[in-house]
Formats: C-alpha cells, sequence, structure tokens
C-alpha cells in the first residue's frame, strides 16, 4: 500500500461506523454536496506552497452526456490568490459526479496554458472504445497554472504572463500544480466527505512535463502518472527552437509546404519497408538514415517544389540534428537532440507544424508553433521587452542575457532523474511518446528515460515506470498522422497502483484505421512476421 494511502488512512476516524475525514464532519457520501460548495473560502494552510487562500466563485449541477453516458455531475470554479497582488489568480475546475468512484485525476496543460483544460477529456493518447475518466466516475480537476490566455493570442501561445515572478513559477515551476491539487483535495473532502482513496494525474506536452514534475517535486501527491510526449526539458529545447528560428529566417532556407511533402513522403518511401511491412509507418526510426542530398536542386538552386535547395537542405539538416551551446546554464542541460524530420517526422502538422511561411519580425501566426513559442519566451520570459525582436537573440552567444537564461534553465528545466521518492512512496509512472513527434522530439524523452535508468538501475526503474515509443504517431494526435495511437493507459495504471499488476503485453491502436500494433516497451520496436499487417499479433517486439 503506497506511502500516501496510508497516510490518508492514518487521518481517518471511525464514529459509529461512519468514517469521516481529518477536516469536515461530514458522512462519507458518492453525491457530492454542492449547494454547501458555494462562495466557500480556501483557507491558505491548507496548500502547501505559499498562496493568500482562495474562493469557490460557483458550484453548479451540470448534466451531459460523456462516453454515451448521462452524468450528473457538480462543477466548482474557483479562484486561489497569489502572494502578490500584482500576479493573477490560479483558475481552477472541478467536476464532482454523483457515484463517485472514490478516485481523482488532475489533467496537464499545453503550450503556455492559460485556459483550464476539459474536464470531459480522455488521458493522452486514450482510447476511443473505453470511457474518459469523468464518464468512469473520477472526480477531475485542472487549471489555467495562473494566468488567464490573451483571447486575441492563438491557443497556448500567449506567454505575456511570463512578466511576474510569481505567474512565471506557477506555470514554469509547476507552483499551480500542488496549489491546485491541494486546492481541490481539500474541495473533494467537503463534498464527499473523505479524500480520494487514489490520486492520478495525466498529461502531455506541457501537461507531460508537468506530470513528470508532479512526480520529482510532490512524490507522495499521486498515486499514479501519465505523461505523454514531455517537454521536460523546456528551456533546453527553447534555446533549439530558437536557433533554428534563426536558420528558417535566413534568404531561401525555408522549406515551404511543397518542399514539406516532398521531404516526407521521400523519407516514408525510403525506411517504410524496413520493418517487414509496408504500411506508411516507419517502425525503427533509428534504423533510418535517409540523405536529404538526394533530394538537390540541380547547382544546389531553388528550381521548384521537386527538389531542395542548398539553403533548405541545411535547415532541414539542422532541424534534425542536435544543438549544443558553447556555455553553462545552472540546470546542467548541455544541448537538445533535434527533431525525427529525417525518420519520419512531417513538419505540416496544422498549428503544430512548423507552418507555411518562415519566422520573421513580427512573428507571424501563419510560422511554426515552435517559432512562435520561442518569440513569447525571449519578449517576456527573457527579456521582458514586448518590442524585442527574437530573431535577433543567438541562442549560441546570448551575450549579456546568459545569466537570465541560466536561472530560467532552473525552473523550466525539469530534469531531475532521481524518482525514488516517487517509487518509495508507491507511485507508478507511465510514459508516452510518438516516434513521429514534430513539435517535442522524442529523443528528448528516451534521453530523460535514460537518465532515470542510469540513476536508479534496470530493476528499481522497471518495478515502478514504463517507457512506450509508439511509431508513426505525432504530437497529441495532430492533423492525420500515420497512426493516431489509442491505448487504455488508464485501465492499466490502476490495475498497476491498486492491484499490483505491471502492465504485460499492452496493445494500441490506430484510433483513425482499423489497425493495431503490439506497444514495445523502449527500445524495442513492432517488427512484422507473418500475417495480417492489421493486427498486433503479426508483429513481434525487436531490439
Amino acid at each position: 500500500m503506497s506511502t500516501r494511502r496510508l497516510a490518508i488512512l492514518a487521518t481517518m476516524v471511525l464514529v459509529a461506523g461512519t468514517i469521516f475525514s481529518a477536516g469536515p464532519a461530514t458522512a462519507t457520501t458518492t453525491v457530492p454536496g454542492c449547494t454547501g460548495l458555494d462562495h466557500l473560502k480556501i483557507p491558505a494552510s491548507v496548500m502547501s506552497l505559499p498562496t493568500t487562500g482562495g474562493r469557490v466563485e460557483s458550484a453548479s449541477v451540470m448534466t451531459s452526456v460523456v462516453s454515451g453516458q448521462t452524468i450528473q455531475y457538480c462543477q466548482v470554479e474557483a479562484d486561489l490568490f497569489p502572494v502578490d497582488p500584482a500576479a493573477p489568480n490560479i483558475k481552477m475546475r472541478l467536476d464532482l459526479p454523483d457515484d463517485w468512484n472514490r478516485k481523482a485525476m488532475m489533467f496537464g496543460g499545453g503550450g503556455y496554458n492559460g485556459s483550464i483544460p476539459d474536464l470531459t477529456q480522455n488521458v493522452p493518447f486514450g482510447p476511443a472504445d473505453q470511457p474518459v475518466p469523468l464518464a468512469r466516475r473520477y472526480a477531475t480537476f485542472a487549471s489555467d497554472s495562473g494566468h488567464e490566455q490573451n483571447p486575441a493570442a492563438p491557443p497556448s501561445l500567449d506567454g505575456s504572463f511570463g512578466v511576474n515572478d510569481e505567474a512565471l513559477k506557477n506555470f514554469a515551476a509547476g507552483d499551480a500544480l500542488k496549489k491546485t491539487r491541494d486546492a481541490s483535495l481539500f474541495l473533494i473532502r467537503h463534498a464527499y466527505g473523505t479524500n480520494p482513496a487514489e490520486v492520478y494525474f495525466a498529461g502531455g506536452s506541457t501537461g507531460g512535463r508537468e506530470a513528470l514534475t508532479v512526480a520529482q517535486r510532490w512524490p507522495t501527491a499521486f498515486d499514479g502518472v501519465i505523461s505523454a510526449y514531455p517537454a521536460w526539458n523546456n528551456l533546453a529545447e527553447i534555446l533549439d527552437l530558437g536557433y533554428l528560428a534563426q536558420v528558417l529566417s535566413r534568404p531561401g532556407a525555408f522549406p515551404g509546404p511543397d518542399k514539406q511533402t516532398l521531404l516526407y513522403n521521400s523519407v516514408i518511401a525510403a525506411c517504410d519497408g524496413l520493418d517487414g511491412v509496408k504500411d506508411n509507418v516507419i517502425s525503427n526510426p533509428g534504423g533510418c538514415h535517409f540523405d536529404p542530398h538526394t533530394l538537390r536542386c540541380p547547382a544546389g538552386a531553388d528550381t521548384g517544389p521537386g527538389c531542395l535547395s542548398d539553403p533548405q537542405i541545411a535547415a532541414v539538416i539542422a532541424m534534425s540534428s542536435p544543438f549544443t551551446w558553447p556555455y553553462r546554464i545552472a540546470s546542467g542541460e548541455t544541448g537538445y537532440p533535434g527533431f525525427p524530420f529525417l525518420s519520419g517526422s512531417d513538419m505540416r502538422t496544422p498549428f503544430l507544424g512548423f507552418g507555411t511561411t518562415p519566422p520573421a519580425n513580427p512573428m507571424p501566426v501563419t510560422s511554426g508553433y515552435g517559432m512562435q513559442y520561442w518569440d513569447q519566451w525571449v519578449k517576456y520570459f527573457l527579456t521582458r521587452d514586448p518590442a524585442y525582436n527574437s530573431l535577433d537573440l543567438d541562442p549560441r552567444h546570448p551575450g549579456k542575457w546568459l545569466d537570465r537564461i541560466s536561472y530560467l534553465s532552473t525552473i523550466e528545466d525539469r530534469n531531475n532523474a532521481d524518482l525514488r521518492p516517487f517509487a518509495r512512496a508507491g507511485g507508478k509512472l507511465i510514459l508516452l511518446h510518438g516516434a513521429a513527434d514534430e513539435l517535442v522530439s522524442p529523443l528528448s524523452t528516451s534521453d530523460y528515460y535514460r537518465r532515470v535508468l542510469d540513476t536508479m538501475g534496470p530493476g528499481a526503474t522497471h518495478a515502478f515506470m514504463r517507457y512506450y515509443v509508439v511509431p508513426g504517431a505525432n504530437h497529441a494526435n495532430f492533423g492525420t498522422p500515420a497512426f493516431a495511437a489509442g491505448w487504455d493507459s488508464l485501465s492499466a495504471l490502476e490495475h498497476w497502483v491498486e492491484s499490483g499488476q505491471s502492465p504485460a503485453s499492452p496493445v494500441v491502436a490506430d484510433v483513425n484505421h482499423n489497425r493495431t500494433r503490439p506497444l514495445c516497451e523502449y527500445p524495442y520496436w513492432p517488427r512484422y512476421r507473418a500475417g495480417d499487417p492489421n493486427s498486433a499479433p503479426s508483429f513481434t517486439c525487436t531490439r
């Protein structure tokens, strides 16, 4: 039994056959007391990090159809107040269902956050044929991480809150996560009369970093964590994106949509069959070594959509190669491994890809998501000057900004590989990444996993952690990926945490096509052997 569960049981007393929890003296129930939550004050004392308390702004009974089921639940909107009066509130939401299953799920955000995630959503890479957490009668909760996005900005791409130190730490260091978790458990106790038996966290991208953050910083706060395509070394990736923004802004260097299509199709044609079957999925990206020089235009000049010019080849190689910087930063990171555009990643993905126009000043919304992310970071996190031209800053030679970059690395790079406290508390971690991710490199997640292995050893790591790379899957199943991953990781995590049954021979479905693959533990990948190429048993996990 986990340390966290034992702690909860230790706070309970039995009175006349009815269980009461520490806190509000209310009988245990599976139907939330919604009326009693409206305008309830949230004491600062219930949160382990500094706040000035909070307040429920509204509590309303809602009825929605979720995963084909009609669910009645109490929706709670609350604000948590900052210490710095100039900092924004943390806006949070809870959905508390009738017939509560005595479990809770916190969702992470995405990009720069700035809005409360949908509490009726599934976990990242969740299955299409299983109920989402709320439909399973989880109490679900999340927050905007301590700032509201400007409605005029592209979704999750407003970094303007970074000019305030408390708001910056709420988002980048993850302080808002613990504050939201503590306040939510306080409200759950008021609503149901008891703590949840298990508390889980699920998130992808920024939410994947947040998932690793809670395991690293607060090892007893969550029983199980699902971390998908995590931007764990956020500052390291930002520096690479800044370098690529400069590369792609050079005259003639940006490969437009036609050239992006040419590159992707050429990589697939060269490497698709290396796993034993042609199915538009490169199952072993490490075995794909496509040379973009094979697409070179005559004399290296740009002669049309059927070839790449020398500047475009140089840009593609830069995007696909490791990036390092010649100075030290406080987090200890020294580089970023680059993106898998020469092994199956598609830079054309709408919104999250590398865009249709090159980076410029001001940064166009038609440029890549990562380029816009870099631009916001330079303006509001680094220089705190909204007029600063982000293309003027060279991440390899930042000059007077080096000290600030180093400081920000201690907040944004959540790179502690010593997860022994989380494992000792009984925590379980499922780590997932798509091999064709175009926004957060799967090579980076593999790097973090190897660090955990080096720190804890294979046996100790395998006792609490699983890492899977899904061939053909991209970032968050955006657009039309080669393989849109769907796996019931939540049920797998429940069985592991609650019954001690670790994941065994999992199978992942392509939710856009009628096909399945074995979900292979890294560094294994699915090789076709014989039989129906759309069926998982026709493949074997190969190293």
